[in-house]
């Protein structure tokens, strides 16, 4: 499956993945620079993205535990996720996301 990942600096990642899993594992993967420094835990906000409006439906919204992690973000939108909270399923086929800068390792 294809998942688009476009980074703070607009450059844009085309990435062949296997479903299952999460997307941050999928980008960590890629060796794409996202910080994920809890590894996936659902413990900070450093693996926040942004799903492009015409996926949101097929990813769902944040929980509330993950919109609390969230509230910790300058870079907050009504679309943004976790990483670790999107798990890489056939439907999401060409996923469209924005990797966020406080999520950001470059």
């Amino acid at each position: 499956m294809k998942i688009v990942v476009t980074l703070p600096d607009d450059a844009v990642h085309d990435l062949t993945v296997q479903a299952g899993g999460s997307l941050m594992d999928a980008m960590r993967k890629a060796g794409l620079p996202v910080r994920a420094e809890c590894g996936g835990a659902m413990a900070c906000a450093t693996c926040h993205v942004v799903v492009d409006e015409a996926w949101i439906a097929k990813t769902g919204r944040a929980g509330d535990e993950e919109s609390d992690l969230l509230d910790m973000s300058d870079y907050r939108s009504g679309n943004s996720r976790l990483s670790c909270q999107i798990r890489l399923t056939d439907s999401l086929d060409g996923l469209k996301v924005t990797l966020q800068l406080d999520a950001f390792e470059g």
